[in-house]
């Protein structure tokens, strides 16, 4: 009962640091990358479509990406979906190409991405430390009703505080590393 209890937590905290990776994907930094118009969703003939089901996204080089919609006529609403995105973007079209030219981030930019790294890594170990808060509140109903002794729920509680480390400890590296990344310049 326990061990089920225990797994449980350990995938869930790894499901959170898995989140936050894919998160981070989206905050922009000075390389171009196709994750950052993955959310991006598209009027497509009266239905939101992601970008990547109505077009080819491409990294031209460094600083550019390029978008080919399938279809001529989703050029302009692929357009319309860009600028009404939080990228802070101008696309550039040519003929049926769209092309978004991303400039470089200035160091006040930088900072402030930074602090949003920070902040969506403490959401995630918030979501860390509710999973445990949740594995020993289950670990204390089943002392409660006597299906396990006080020593095995100390045990349990020690055990899983042990996975709740290395989960912020993932945290941590995760936040770090895209830190680095964002102030090379």
């Amino acid at each position: 009962m326990l061990n089920e209890i225990k797994k449980d937590a350990q995938a869930r905290m790894a499901k959170s640091v898995e989140s936050l990776r894919h998160d981070l994907t989206k905050v922009r930094t000075g390389r171009a990358s196709t994750a950052l118009v993955d959310h991006l969703r598209v009027n497509y003939y009266g239905s939101d479509m992601p970008l990547t089901q109505v077009a080819s996204v491409t990294v031209s080089d460094a600083r550019s990406l390029t978008i080919t919609p399938w279809e001529k006529q989703m050029v302009a609403a692929v357009e319309k979906a860009i600028l009404a995105s939080d990228l802070g973007l101008t696309p550039n079209t040519a003929g049926t190409t769209i092309r978004i030219n991303l400039p470089a981030l200035t160091e006040e930019r930088r900072r402030e991405l930074t602090k949003l790294v920070h902040s969506e890594g403490e959401s995630a170990k918030v979501a860390i430390r509710n999973i445990r808060r949740d594995a020993n509140q289950q670990a204390k109903d089943l002392l409660k009703e006597k299906a396990i002794s006080e020593d095995d729920e100390r045990r349990f509680e020690t055990e899983v505080q042990k996975i709740t480390d290395d989960a912020i400890k993932d945290v941590d590296e995760v936040v770090k590393a895209k830190e680095q990344e964002l102030m090379a310049v």
